[in-house]
């Protein structure tokens, strides 16, 4: 089994998460592809001084981190024809020491394993409740039947099968392809190892904000690509509850505030059920107590912003209006 392993890296304005994210993956056994999407700063002569090959994304075209990691692995392939293996990682990530070799030992003499991921880590999960609410969300069940995010280290071969990444899909790209994945035959594995170190940098709620809406965009438009199917139905699911607990409950509870002289405002305290419900499932998993009754309030609270990105995603399809990228990161956060 060929051991070199091809990697795609993307980024704009990362600075110093960039050079670790560079350093955790540039080696011998390694051919390394950076995309950068406009950065202005030094991150694009940072990647050249440690040897690693450069595409600048061309940004008068709409960007999605989709269409720049197709990039990147065309330019991987074009360099190196022969490769078995590309990971793909994100700039402000790095990956966990020792993680490839586990990531290539789970491959071996599994030919229709066509990806594999494990743990990915908050940075710095004290920073903010946010980012907290972050490294939990990412510790997913092990198996089968989780869909990979940003990193994961996927065959060549299972990669241009399923069609690569669809440059249209906004965000949400990796559980699209992920379903593409399957549904040509290919199995994927999460398994119990730590991946990689994620800096979200989510500080401000406003972020927190703009971040949610572009999950309920993902809801929508992922969606609208698949028939919901057992195992495949996360967003047709997640689609469901944004509308009844974002925008059914609380237009029915307000518009009976006045016929039943503000007593149907009560209501609101069925917003109990869903977060016990989370909190129920964080300490299922092993969760500290303290941090899942944060994560459990904020994905309750989550449903409202994930609504307004939902209802722009409808708005868009029905309009014809162009897919634009949902920013919760600016230059301040970088």
């Amino acid at each position: 089994m060929g051991q070199r392993i091809g990697f795609v890296a993307i980024g704009r304005n990362e600075g110093e998460h960039l050079r670790r994210c560079l350093d955790s993956i540039v080696g011998e056994d390694s051919r390394v592809v950076y995309v950068d999407s406009g950065s202005a700063d030094d991150s694009i002569e940072m990647a050249k001084s440690r040897g690693v090959e450069v595409v600048e994304l061309d940004m008068s075209t709409p960007f999605t981190a989709a269409r720049a990691r197709n990039a990147g692995f065309e330019r991987l392939i074009a360099l190196e024809p022969s490769l078995e293996w590309v990971h793909f990682i994100d700039g402000d990530c790095h990956l966990a020491e020792g993680w490839r070799a586990r990531a290539l030992e789970a491959m071996r003499d599994k030919p229709r394993l066509g990806a594999v991921y494990g743990r990915r880590r908050e940075l710095h999960p004290e920073a903010s409740v946010f980012n907290a609410s972050c490294d939990l969300e990412w510790d997913t069940p092990l198996g089968d039947r989780t869909p990979f995010g940003g990193e994961m280290l996927m065959r060549v071969a299972a990669f241009q099968e399923a069609g690569r990444y669809d440059p249209q899909v906004i965000a949400s790209e990796d559980f699209e392809l992920w379903i593409r994945l399957c549904q040509t035959g290919w199995k994927t594995e999460r398994i119990d190892a730590d991946m990689s170190w994620h800096d979200a940098r989510i500080t401000r709620f406003r972020q927190w904000w703009k971040r949610s809406e572009r999950t309920g965009h993902a809801y929508g438009q992922v969606a609208s690509m698949h028939e919901a199917r057992p195992g495949f139905d996360h967003h047709h699911l997640s689609q469901r509850r944004v509308f009844v607990w974002g925008l059914l409950l609380p237009l029915s509870l307000l518009a009976l505030a006045f016929p039943t002289h503000g007593w149907s405002l009560l209501g609101f305290m069925l917003y109990v059920v869903p977060a016990w419900r989370s909190y129920r499932y964080g300490v299922s998993r092993g969760w500290p107590k303290h941090k899942t009754r944060t994560w459990a309030m904020l994905n309750t609270l989550v449903k409202f912003p994930e609504l307004i990105g939902l209802l722009r995603w409808y708005w868009r399809k029905w309009t014809g209006g162009q897919m634009r990228l949902i920013e919760y990161k600016h230059a301040k956060s970088q």
